[in-house]
């Protein structure tokens, strides 16, 4: 009897502290009544956001179409750049970003938060390419800015450059030339400290055939500049006028021939400098070419509001009518049910905060339905509960058979929810993923509401005493 009361005070702590930190406006404004009249310094509850998807708060959805046209793994290529601008939005604290792969070549970017196209675009670095090339030497710089100028001239005499002979070697960069060196072999670019100086020191690693390539490149240039270069421009300001443009290159000296595709870049550089060519070399490490984006479309965040305040709604209707529908049909033991409904919409909401879950119009959808699937297990219950009590067994026993006898049928039926939602999750974009995310959530919460907080509430509330008021059950 004792350990029954216990169990129930402890949910009733439960429930009161997951209902407070799902929504703590309330709870905080009483906190501050007190401090207020009696000058105390009491702490708020812990407050912690909910994290919002695209359509509920608004943001910038962009679609980038990859250039894979001399890529001959394009799945491979696709899912490394999908995981590469994933991690230089991260970089940037762009809160809860999607980035997902749409047929063979596309991107979709999708950034909850950001109110307009350019901060996104500036975000993302529209063209991250990185690329090693060779300082081309000044016989090799001479035939091409010499082009240069004589298509520049024929130019300014409206002239037409086609008839120039090899017209083209004008299109090139006269002081570097490419290599087949890109972001597509580098692994990673880490910062440390040279052991010795303790200067930081930038560490570069390239898979296996980058490592060969880096050793052909750098045994033809030892004691010559080695350039990096990111969407075609320095990836650092070293000219010190706070501004990446042609005046800046970062080319550190090749040393020696370099094996084992693990490369140390050297230099005078503060720790700020080490870290922001380091994180450049990561965030611009593509394994494809992205133009601009080719789709670019911004959710405004009252349309978003508007969806989330319908949501709510539907929510709290949906909830209602659950509620209504119980106590109808089942009495005493329904409005039981229900107190552990809402204690169930209290843990759900506290773990879409924990987890976190980002919330969708779908993932939302998802929650809804599961508050109506929450009750089918105490359905079932209820419903061999009357089959025991009109067999003459009292209630204590009649609860205790009902749960017994409707469990195997509970746990199917429940299982085989959880299937359907993790083929959904697993095979799925990111909407459905919400959707099946948020509803397998509910159906584990709901087992523990249904099998442990009913059983807890009718073993309290209902006894013998409740057997001349049968009526009620």
């Amino acid at each position: 009897m004792s350990q029954k009361y216990i169990i129930f005070i402890g949910v009733l702590i439960l429930a009161l502290l997951a209902g407070n930190f799902a929504y703590p406006d309330y709870l905080n404004k009483g906190i501050d009544a007190l401090n207020g009249k009696f000058h105390w310094t009491l702490p708020h509850f812990w407050q912690k956001p909910y994290s919002l998807g695209l359509d509920l708060q608004g943001g910038v959805n962009l679609i980038y179409q990859a250039d894979l046209s001399t890529v001959q793994d394009k799945s491979t290529s696709m899912a490394g750049l999908r995981d590469v601008i994933e991690r230089r939005v991260n970089l940037f604290g762009v809160s809860e970003p999607v980035v997902q792969i749409q047929g063979q070549d596309r991107l979709v970017v999708q950034l909850p938060g950001v109110k307009d196209v350019k901060q996104a675009i500036d975000t993302i670095g529209q063209t991250p390419y990185l690329e090693f090339d060779e300082v081309r030497t000044e016989a090799e710089s001479k035939p091409i800015l010499d082009k240069i100028k004589e298509v520049q001239e024929a130019q300014q005499k409206n002239q037409d450059i086609s008839k120039i002979k090899d017209w083209q070697l004008a299109l090139q960069n006269p002081y570097i030339k490419p290599t087949e060196l890109t972001g597509k072999y580098l692994s990673k670019a880490t910062v440390n400290f040279d052991q010795t100086t303790f200067k930081p020191q930038i560490d570069l690693q390239f898979n296996s055939e980058g490592a060969k390539l880096f050793e052909n490149i750098t045994a033809r240039n030892i004691k010559k500049p080695l350039a990096i270069l990111l969407d075609g421009a320095s990836i650092i300001d070293t000219t010190g006028d706070g501004v990446i443009d042609g005046s800046d290159l970062y080319a550190p000296i090749v040393q020696d021939k370099i094996t084992g595709g693990k490369a140390v870049l050297t230099g005078d550089m503060s720790t700020k400098t080490a870290n922001d060519i380091a994180r450049r070399l990561n965030s611009g490490a593509l394994p494809v070419k992205i133009g601009s984006p080719i789709s670019q479309e911004t959710v405004g965040p009252t349309l978003g509001a508007v969806s989330l305040q319908k949501s709510l709604w539907a929510g709290i209707y949906g909830l209602l009518a659950v509620v209504i529908f119980m106590i109808v049909f089942y009495r005493l033991p329904g409005f039981l049910a229900s107190l552990a409904l809402i204690v169930y919409v209290a843990l759900n909401l506290a773990l879409f905060k924990l987890v976190p879950v980002t919330l969708t119009l779908a993932g939302i959808g998802g929650f809804i339905l599961s508050i109506g699937m929450a009750v089918d297990a105490n359905i079932l219950i209820f419903a061999r509960m009357k089959e025991e009590i009109r067999q003459g067994k009292n209630l204590s026993l009649a609860i205790s058979e009902g749960f017994k006898r409707a469990w195997p049928s509970i746990r199917d039926s429940n299982i085989n929810s959880l299937i359907v939602c993790a083929i959904l999750f697993i095979f799925t974009t990111s909407f459905i993923k919400g959707f099946a995310l948020t509803l397998s959530l509910g159906i584990i919460v709901s087992l523990f509401s249904a099998i442990f907080i009913t059983r807890i509430l009718l073993l309290v509330f209902i006894g013998q005493r409740m057997e001349k008021f049968k009526w009620l059950l």
